[in-house]
């Protein structure tokens, strides 16, 4: 379903100056070029990096095409790809319009994790044909990136595109915001003394950010989750779940029980809000002492954080005008700087749990307070230990093809 955009006066868009709009006025002409890594300005010059040189190295990887992760920009660029079916909180746009944040996607990669990442908007919706056009153009890419593809049809065409590629295949939404999630709750149990066992957590949100936060507190030991959607609690008594949420249901049925969201936080430790809406206050107020909250809808969390602080003790949001940023750039920068680095043939789980256990180890014992509980973005650090917490962990399970 199409999410309502008031329509933007394009004629009054043609007459802006730079003055006028600041955002309109960084985005004029896009936000990346192509530059070049070699000097081409004599005939040597040419003939080393066009005819007749090139042809030396074509031949060499014709013999052997590993030798492309080596003498091309394949061994350190991602493709970042969408449909253009779930931009933001926009909803489902198109590829035309969600290319302003696939050109962001790709900028942020090279600014956090030196990884050139090229932004592909695809014109179908078709999970068969979006999965060809990624395959025949995967030898251009050492990782695909996907991006702002709606659920539950995310889910199969990155299962599809890991059985059929060998380069890492990462599904940000889903898996970007589950390890920032994880991360981040790492340190609030810490700082509020619960173990992750213990822990009784809240999800709000059935979709790809929901499914992945789930798979990934599961592995990292936590047992008492229950998720929602609309209707409620997902159980498996409920008989309107589609494969996805029958999933969920079998995943969190030891501790689940039916009942509307504001039964399920009766007493829970932790709520993660990645569906978009308004939780009611009266249903926060029935968490346990020393709550915890993520409210991660942009631009308007499911629960403000004036409003969590009263009932909770730590508050974090996806914003950046709010203490405790969880922002997914933490993340798919130095996963796929690590991953590439060593030839990695996939992304896998454990990979993840070690990404956000080293972004959760920058926050000092002594740093570590209820309005800082995960790094900046703009700490030099983050991608450094993402990366070598995801390089250490390939080697570790035989997933490199450069073990040192």
């Amino acid at each position: 379903m199409s999410t309502h955009i008031d329509p933007i006066d394009t004629d009054l868009l043609m007459t802006l100056t730079d003055d006028d709009d600041p955002v309109f006025s960084l985005h004029r002409g896009g936000k990346m070029e192509v530059t070049s890594t070699v000097p081409v300005g004599n005939a040597d010059d040419l003939s080393l990096a066009y005819t007749p040189g090139v042809a030396k190295v074509c031949e060499a990887i014709a013999a052997d095409p590993e030798v492309a992760h080596q003498y091309t920009w394949v061994g350190n660029t991602v493709a970042v790809i969408t449909d253009g079916t779930a931009v933001l909180g926009l909803g489902d746009i198109g590829p035309a319009a969600a290319m302003p944040v696939m050109e962001g996607k790709a900028i942020l990669f090279k600014q956090f994790g030196g990884v050139d990442a090229m932004p592909i908007a695809l014109d179908t919706t078709d999970t068969d044909e979006i999965v060809e056009t990624i395959v025949r153009l995967a030898p251009t890419f050492g990782g695909v990136n996907l991006e702002d593809i709606s659920s539950p049809r995310c889910f199969e065409i990155e299962r599809r595109l890991i059985e059929r590629l060998d380069i890492p295949v990462f599904h940000d939404d889903q898996h970007g915001t589950a390890v920032v999630v994880l991360a981040g709750l790492y340190n609030a149990l810490r700082l509020t003394d619960r173990e992750p066992d213990e822990v009784k957590v809240v999800i709000s949100g059935a979709g790809a950010a929901g499914v992945a936060i789930t798979k990934i507190l599961r592995s990292a030991g936590v047992r008492k989750i229950s998720v929602t959607d609309r209707a409620g609690v997902i159980t498996p008594e409920r008989d309107d779940l589609n494969e996805v949420k029958q999933w969920l249901a079998q995943e969190t049925s030891g501790w689940a029980r039916p009942g509307t969201i504001a039964d399920a936080l009766d007493g829970a430790d932790v709520y993660i809000g990645v569906s978009g809406g308004t939780v009611p206050e009266e249903a926060v107020a029935r968490m346990a002492p020393d709550a915890i909250i993520f409210a991660l809808a942009n631009p308007n969390p499911e629960v403000h954080p004036d409003v969590a602080h009263r009932h909770a003790r730590i508050v974090a949001t996806g914003r950046s005008d709010f203490p405790n940023q969880l922002n997914n750039v933490l993340v798919f920068p130095g996963i796929f700087r690590g991953a590439l680095d060593v030839r990695a043939t996939e992304i896998s789980e454990s990979m993840k749990l070690s990404a956000a256990r080293a972004i959760a180890d920058l926050v000092d014992e002594d740093e570590l307070t209820e309005t800082h509980i995960i790094p900046s973005p703009f700490d030099p650090r983050v991608s450094q230990a993402v990366a070598r917490a995801v390089t250490d962990t390939a080697r570790r399970d035989g997933l490199a093809r450069r073990p040192y």
